[in-house]
């Protein structure tokens, strides 16, 4: 999975037009004869974070791939502020990625992809940070999997991306850091918009200010988190230890 990483090396950029909407739209996809993604439309403004809901195998990782251009549909309207985003340099210094799988590259210290991946003004935050620090004279493949994961998501939401898409951002983490992690983006929401999903929905639920749930191909929006019941995402005892604790 090196790939997202050797895409999205550091090159200076200037953005002459302002880009605060991600616009998603017409988007569709299937597997043979079975429908993955129907029509979709989604959008994120910068200051939002959006949380993606659903259930294992339900297309939502699909979306996100589609969305950042790694993954064809078999249509899709994708568009930043105006600029219509058709591949994954397209979307260059717009959307970054981070996906499921580990991306870092082996046998390159933590360092120097820090220095290789982040435009120079991000580059000194994350090399002081707490978490990264102890570990900047490591390789990738002798560090655990939650010290991957940490050093993945700064390098991804510190990124000069306008939109982040987190897909599995909790998998692999302690408690402390992922409650370190959601902390962080909170603090960073102002710069820049989010949308995530997670199997860990509590939080998901917890840290977005909008959700959307897919379900059968179709994205629906959630007012209020009591639908999720009737929507058959979450059981009414789930809902009640949940919400009503």
């Amino acid at each position: 999975m090196e790939f997202y990483f050797t895409y999205r090396l550091y090159q200076p950029v200037n953005l002459s037009t302002s880009m605060s909407t991600l616009h998603i739209d017409s988007l569709k996809k299937s597997y043979d004869t079975k429908l993955i993604l129907s029509d979709i439309f989604l959008s994120c403004e910068k200051g939002e974070i959006k949380g993606l809901i659903g259930r294992n195998g339900s297309g939502k990782s699909t979306l996100l791939k589609i969305i950042f251009g790694t993954e064809n549909a078999a249509s899709k309207f994708v568009r930043v502020g105006d600029k219509i985003i058709r591949t994954v340099s397209g979307g260059r210094h717009l959307i970054n990625y981070l996906p499921q799988e580990n991306f870092l590259p082996n046998n390159t210290k933590v360092k120097t992809l820090i220095n290789l991946f982040l435009p120079k003004k991000s580059r000194k935050l994350v090399l002081n940070n707490e978490h990264i620090k102890p570990i900047l004279n490591h390789v990738n493949q002798d560090l655990s999997g939650g010290e991957k994961r940490i050093v993945e998501i700064l390098l991804i939401i510190h990124s000069d991306a306008e939109f982040i898409l987190l897909d599995e951002p909790f998998n692999g983490v302690s408690p402390i850091i992922k409650d370190y992690i959601i902390d962080y983006i909170k603090k960073l929401k102002s710069e820049k918009g989010f949308i995530i999903t997670d199997h860990d929905y509590e939080n998901v639920i917890q840290l977005s200010d909008s959700i959307v749930f897919l379900k059968d191909g179709f994205l629906k929006s959630i007012k209020e988190k009591s639908h999720l019941v009737g929507l058959g995402y979450l059981s009414q005892s789930a809902y009640d230890s949940i919400y009503k604790s």
